[in-house]
C-alpha cells in the first residue's frame, strides 16, 4: 500500500491559552486532493503550518515522506511548497521576479526556472503581466502569481492556505482545475477553504471545528 506523503498523528499546537489543533489525525497520499475546510479560527492555517514546518507542534508528530518534521527547512527540503494566506509577495519585484526568485533559490538551474516561471503565469492567465510590479497588480491577481510560484516548485507536496479567496468565480475555477491537475500528476495537494463549493471539487474534506477534525481524516 501507498505510504502517506503526510501525517499528523494526535497534532496538538497549543499558542499560550489557545489550542489551535487538538489531537488531529490526518494523513494525505500522493495523488490526492484534500480540501480542510471549518470557520475562522478553526486551526486550518495551523494545521498547514504544521505540516510545513513553520509551527511546531506542542505534542504529536508530523511527518512528510516518512520524515518526522521539525522545521521549515527540513520540509523545504522534503519537497514542500507552500501557498501562503496573503500571498506574501515581494513588492519590489515583478510578477516574473516574485515566481523565478524561488524556483531558483530550490537549485533550479536558470533556463529551466525561467521555462517553468512562464508556464506558471501562462497557466494563471497573467503571461501578458509578468513583467508588471506586484503592486500594479489587482488583489486576484497577486493571488494568481501566488499559486504559480507554488506550481513552478514542482515539489511533490503542495499546501495552498485559501488559494481562491481573492478570486472571482471563473478565476477560481481555473486555480482548482491546477490544483487538481497537480494532484492527477502524483502531487498531494492540500487546501484551506471557506467555500464549500470550492472544497467540494476535491478528493476528500476534511472539516475542523475548533482545532478538533469532525469528519473522517483518512
Amino acid at each position: 500500500m501507498t505510504e502517506p506523503a503526510l501525517r499528523l498523528r494526535s497534532a496538538t499546537v497549543d499558542f499560550g491559552d489557545v489550542r489551535a489543533l487538538d489531537g488531529v489525525e490526518l494523513s494525505v497520499y500522493p495523488g490526492e486532493l484534500v480540501a480542510v475546510t471549518g470557520h475562522s479560527g478553526a486551526g486550518k492555517t495551523t494545521l498547514l503550518s504544521a505540516l510545513a514546518g513553520i509551527v511546531r507542534l506542542t505534542s504529536g508528530t508530523a511527518t512528510v515522506q516518512g520524515v518526522e518534521v521539525v522545521d521549515r527547512d527540513q520540509s523545504v527540503g522534503l519537497g514542500v511548497a507552500i501557498v501562503p494566506q496573503g500571498n506574501a509577495l515581494s513588492a519590489t519585484l515583478t510578477a516574473a521576479e516574485n515566481v523565478l526568485v524561488p524556483v531558483l533559490a530550490a537549485g533550479t538551474e536558470r533556463s529551466e526556472a525561467e521555462r517553468r516561471t512562464a508556464e506558471a503565469l501562462a497557466a494563471v492567465g497573467l503571461a501578458d503581466s509578468r513583467g508588471h510590479l506586484v503592486d500594479a497588480l489587482s488583489g486576484g491577481q497577486q493571488q494568481r502569481v501566488a499559486v504559480a510560484r507554488g506550481l513552478a516548485l514542482a515539489t511533490p507536496i503542495l499546501l495552498a492556505d485559501e488559494p481562491t479567496s481573492e478570486l472571482d468565480h471563473d478565476n477560481r475555477e481555473l486555480v482548482l482545475d491546477l490544483l487538481i491537475s497537480r494532484a492527477g500528476a502524483g502531487a498531494a495537494v492540500v487546501m484551506t477553504t471557506n467555500d464549500l463549493e470550492a472544497a467540494s471539487r476535491a478528493d476528500r474534506v476534511v472539516a475542523l471545528d475548533d482545532g478538533r477534525v469532525i469528519t473522517p481524516a483518512g
